[in-house]
């Protein structure tokens, strides 16, 4: 793999990389500005005038300003291994995030890191993007594609709107749609979960553990790609019940009439906060928050009750990457995205994109559940080897776990 890497600096014109691979500082006599580092292989000198405009890309603008000094000669190239795949010099790998931002500790920031492992085997440069607000969106995916991107990961069924669009529009770019599957381009690569097979295991490990006989789970809104953790939760909570005779209560969500507790949004706010408080009022000492950030919102219900209530988190393993809360964290229902977005976007990069949907499953390990971590020996000794059989039964089919929500259910 050939890597053509930033044109050597000409004459009195130095570079400097700006941050994520924004774009490159150059100077040259007293002037100043930022170039972004969209155009692989287009050299400064290319550009015989001095021209300034203003590039905006998710509210965020850079001054780019181009200048040449007549008798600089062409910026020499250079060839090298930038690492382990067979991309092209000039893939481009984007990513653009939902409005939870790419530091939720969560789903925007597992993509995140999958991209940048795929970016560096690739020995590529990832540029990245993020939404503030759901206006953002459309423009966000428009500005990645004015900048060259080869491949843009929309990260999030929110973004689906957008990125269908922009697909249509594009039909040389490809796209990776994160958590939805109602595109049908040929340049668009679904990447979806089937968490219910996951989020039933933490159920039956909630009712196994919980010590009131009630537990409770609620979401951001009322989306397919949520309301599948919160079904497979309380289906694993009644299987726990048929298999050990018991009686433990889901509170916040009733699987038959899919109806259950939203905060109406992914952020980290009071209305979060007051519904795990009335979970936590309802008697539930093990809680589901299905959202993002809201479980920060749950961490604060949690505290400020004085009761000894755990949590399970989602998408990613929370204990590791929000320590801070560990404490609370029984385990976390894991959707691997990083994995699945590095997979996706070096094949890309490789030259091997389709159209055919990535499914994440227990099976091949795209789902699952976090160890226990300091709740190990808080557990039934029993715990772990229930949870390694029902897992292979759920892989077999010998135990069927379904969801309105579910891929296949699509």
């Amino acid at each position: 793999m050939h890597r053509i890497p930033a044109p050597v600096p000409l004459c009195n014109e130095s570079v400097a990389r700006t941050p994520r691979g924004s774009g490159r500082i150059v100077t040259l006599g007293n002037l100043t500005a930022s170039v972004p580092a969209v155009l692989p292989g287009t050299h400064l000198e290319d550009i015989l005038t001095i021209t300034t405009r203003r590039v905006t890309v998710s509210g965020i603008a850079g001054l780019g300003v181009i200048a040449l000094l007549a008798g600089c000669g062409q910026a020499p190239t250079e060839s090298g291994n930038g690492g382990g795949g067979e991309a092209a010099s000039d893939f481009v790998p984007c990513i653009v995030s939902d409005q939870g931002g790419f530091d939720d500790k969560s789903f925007n920031q597992a993509s995140f890191e999958g991209i940048t492992k795929a970016a560096d085997s690739l020995g590529v440069e990832a540029i990245d993007v993020q939404s503030d607000a759901e206006d953002d969106y459309a423009p966000n995916i428009t500005g990645l594609v004015d900048q060259g991107c080869s491949l843009i990961v929309s990260v999030g069924f929110a973004l689906a709107e957008a990125t269908g669009a922009a697909a249509d529009a594009n039909p040389d770019t490809q796209f990776v749609m994160l958590d939805d599957a109602s595109l049908t381009q040929d340049n668009v690569k679904p990447i979806i979960y089937d968490t219910a097979q996951a989020a039933f295991l933490a159920g039956y490990a909630a009712a196994d553990t919980t010590e009131t006989g009630t537990v409770g789970t609620f979401g951001g809104m009322q989306f397919p790609t949520v309301t599948i953790f919160m079904d497979g939760f309380a289906d694993g909570v009644a299987y726990y019940n048929e298999q050990k005779d018991a009686d433990v209560k889901v509170v916040g969500w009733d699987v038959d009439a899919q109806t259950g507790s939203f905060t109406g949004g992914f952020e980290n706010n009071d209305t979060a906060k007051q519904l795990a408080t009335t979970l936590i009022n309802q008697d539930a000492d093990i809680i589901l928050p299905v959202g993002g950030p809201i479980f920060l919102s749950a961490i604060d219900a949690i505290r400020d009750s004085g009761k000894d209530v755990k949590m399970i988190g989602v998408d990613a393993d929370l204990y590791e990457t929000y320590p801070e809360g560990k404490e609370f964290f029984l385990t976390s229902i894991l959707k691997q995205m990083s994995s699945g977005v590095e997979e996706v976007v070096t094949s890309a990069g490789e030259g091997d994109f389709d159209n055919t949907p990535y499914v994440g499953t227990l099976e091949n390990e795209g789902v699952g559940i976090a160890p226990f971590h300091d709740f190990e020996d808080s557990v039934s000794d029993t715990l772990q080897a229930e949870l390694d059989e029902i897992m292979a039964g759920i892989i077999d089919g010998s135990i069927e776990v379904t969801s309105p929500a579910s891929p296949a259910a699509e």
